[in-house]
């Protein structure tokens, strides 16, 4: 079974955002990257099926330069090898479309992607990918075995969870639960070692439109002052809260 596992470059969530040139750009200054959460759910789950099952896993990555640092943490966590499309990552359609010329090149069985990325939280990829290479597709996954040709998926719904059959190739939409962060995996020393022996190729892009574009990006106000009531003086909370903070 041929795995891989798409792999999204994005900022810690304790960095500082900030944007330039009149909030139309991302300023990636002082910015720590890292492997998406949701893709590295998919990566841990994909590494099992590569111990388990005898799979190979090849990770993949839309992106600069900038990005190899993350698809060697990949390497080292255990994929067989790595590709960079060698293209700014401007929306999810040209994004889903690079990914699916390496998905009809490499013959996968299986696609691994997070069902979002937590930079943009677009959530378009996925499904995009599974249309664009006639696969089938199943999002929001919390559980997948696969038996030959078979795959037998778990998805989060509303409420609960539902089981499905279904046949390779299939593209996933991972997220927590599909492993748990206690499953997770720190590159140990010979992992990083052996990283900087595996294959990085890099590929040019295929021609794509961009269908979207980000006009400005907003941060939220910032919170308003704290205002600490005795538990003794309910009156004074009652009244705030019916004049000021109108909830009551």
């Amino acid at each position: 079974m041929k795995i891989l596992v798409c792999i999204s470059h994005v900022p810690d969530t304790t960095s500082k955002i900030n944007f330039t040139e009149n909030d139309t750009k991302f300023d990636t200054n002082g910015v720590q990257f890292v492997i998406n959460p949701n893709d590295e759910f998919g990566l841990t789950r994909a590494i099992w099926f590569k111990e388990k099952q005898g799979a190979s896993v090849t990770v993949v990555n839309v992106g600069g330069t900038e990005t190899e640092p993350t698809l060697r943490k990949a390497l080292a966590i255990g994929a067989d090898e790595a590709i960079r499309v060698n293209a700014e990552p401007t929306d999810g359609f040209f994004v889903a479309k690079q990914l699916a010329k390496v998905v009809q090149d490499g013959g996968y069985d299986l696609i691994i992607a997070g069902r979002e990325s937590i930079d943009y939280n677009g959530g378009m990829v996925p499904g995009m990918l599974a249309t664009l290479t006639n696969a089938n597709f199943v999002n929001t996954c919390i559980g997948l075995e696969i038996d030959g040709n078979t795959a037998t998926a778990i998805r989060e719904i509303d409420g609960g969870k539902e089981t499905l059959k279904t046949n390779l190739p299939l593209v996933v939409g991972a997220q927590k639960g599909l492993v748990e962060e206690s499953d997770l995996r720190i590159p140990n020393m010979r992992g990083i070692m052996m990283a900087r022996k595996k294959q990085l190729a890099v590929t040019e892009p295929a021609e794509a439109t961009q269908a979207t574009k980000a006009v400005q990006f907003e941060k939220p106000a910032p919170k308003g002052e704290v205002k600490l009531i005795s538990p003794d003086n309910v009156d004074e909370l009652v009244d705030l809260l019916h004049n000021e903070a109108k909830v009551i």
